[in-house]
């Protein structure tokens, strides 16, 4: 195994679901209470976080002060971002406020010997997600350029089902073009992704696909209708090493709080 000293430290939050009122709740929960605890946590990893990816749905209400919260406390961890939306997200507001942008299309960026792909699976109006035939292009085309560099995949709609039937319908609606693209290129070793709101792990054809807990309110795995689960929010941890092995866990903060039972939707 590569010695822990030459990995690279990733930490995923997704779904931070803000709004510009700090009071602001999802059923129930002050998305800014459980991100500023999630943050404090992160705060004190070690080894110190080199990259944060956040996977989507960052915004709740849409509003460019949403995404000034944001930026505003991940500042003091002097950690670089990289982000992309979600369904939730305006790509306008986010123009205004977060950098580096990736607000309409993919991008892609190199760090600890793995390339990075990150994608906007964003349909506007909607739920579910889409990839455009220019970003499969684009994906195949930089695949092809690094075709021995380790690669991460990330983007905010599931490709794959999560035998949860009601996210299941608002994931990813053309999966199959992206996966076999990604059965051509080997050296993809992990796809991440956001949306669902709980930890998810699968592997197909010898990739990883991996979610995060969102950093707010929990959806309840295998239920067929909107339910909440009681765990608390959380976030990803991976270590990538240069040979494009890797570590990951999942990693939750102590926060309590009381859902709405009644809630029949976000």
């Amino acid at each position: 195994m590569t010695p822990v000293a030459t990995a690279l430290h990733i930490v995923q939050l997704s779904d931070t679901h803000l709004f510009a009122d700090l009071q602001g709740q999802l059923v129930g929960l002050n998305t800014a209470d459980a991100l500023k605890a999630v943050l404090d946590q992160v705060a004190q990893l070690s080894p110190r976080p080199d990259l944060l990816l956040l996977t989507g749905d960052l915004s709740q209400d849409e509003s460019v002060q949403s995404y000034t919260h944001l930026r505003d406390w991940l500042a003091p961890l002097d950690i670089p971002v990289h982000w992309l939306p979600g369904n939730h997200d305006n790509l306008q507001a986010m123009a205004q406020v977060l950098l580096p942008p990736l607000y309409s299309g993919p991008s892609t960026f190199y760090l600890g010997g793995w390339q990075f792909l990150l994608l906007n699976s964003q349909v506007p109006g909607k739920v579910y997600g889409e990839l455009s035939p220019d970003t499969l292009l684009w994906l195949e085309n930089n695949l092809q350029a690094h075709p021995d560099r380790p690669s991460l995949i990330a983007l905010h709609h599931p490709p794959l089902s999560i035998s949860t039937p009601w996210l299941d319908s608002s994931r990813l609606r053309n999966p199959e073009p992206l996966l076999e693209l990604i059965d051509r290129h080997p050296q993809v070793k992990l796809v991440s992704f956001g949306h669902i709101h709980q930890e998810f792990a699968a592997e197909r054809r010898g990739v990883i696909y991996l979610s995060s807990p969102s950093t707010c309110v929990q959806f309840l795995p295998c239920s067929s209708q909107f339910a909440i689960d009681p765990m608390p929010p959380g976030f990803r941890r991976l270590m990538l090493y240069p040979d494009g092995q890797f570590h990951t866990e999942v990693m939750r903060v102590e926060f309590s709080y009381q859902f709405d039972l009644a809630a029949q939707g976000y």
